[in-house]
């Protein structure tokens, strides 16, 4: 949408069926996430064009973001982790605590880094924010590419 390219979407059953067809030349480039694909760049099987982050990868040095030939253009596979709208304030509170002591704990960044991750420790509210930006940004690309649930 961002460059004005037509690419064919060819959708598949996760990345792995989608990395075989890249390995096997059946495809000529798949979006993929680092953690699925690292291990084919680091071996030399696959060459990375790009990330799709803001900022270099620490996991792969001399990989440009796509945002230095696409200014703006940045997206990330992120995960997190929700509880009931219900629960307590002090649950919240001390589950937020305990999660971000663990993506501080030097084993689990280590461990992150090998697959490409980056810890993202934030507040409730932060994160609660960073979901509502973050589906206001993929809404306008569902409405540009008029995709429409099957």
């Amino acid at each position: 949408m961002m460059a004005g390219v037509k690419i064919t979407h060819v959708p598949y059953r996760g990345e792995a069926p989608a990395l075989n067809d890249l390995l096997s030349g059946q495809v000529q480039v798949v979006f993929a996430t680092m953690g699925s694909s690292i291990a084919f760049i680091n071996a030399g099987s696959l060459r990375a064009l790009a990330i799709t982050t803001d900022t270099q990868s620490d996991a792969l040095p001399g990989v440009p973001p796509l945002a230095d030939f696409l200014p703006g253009y940045e997206t990330t596979a992120w995960f997190g982790i929700g509880a009931p709208s219900k629960t307590s304030v002090e649950i919240i509170d001390k589950l937020n605590r305990e999660i971000n002591a663990g993506l501080a704990d030097p084993k689990t960044k280590a461990r992150l880094a090998e697959l490409g991750g980056t810890p993202f420790s934030t507040s409730p509210d932060a994160f609660g924010k960073f979901i509502a930006e973050e589906t206001e940004k993929w809404a306008k690309v569902v409405k540009f590419a008029n995709i429409k649930p099957e």
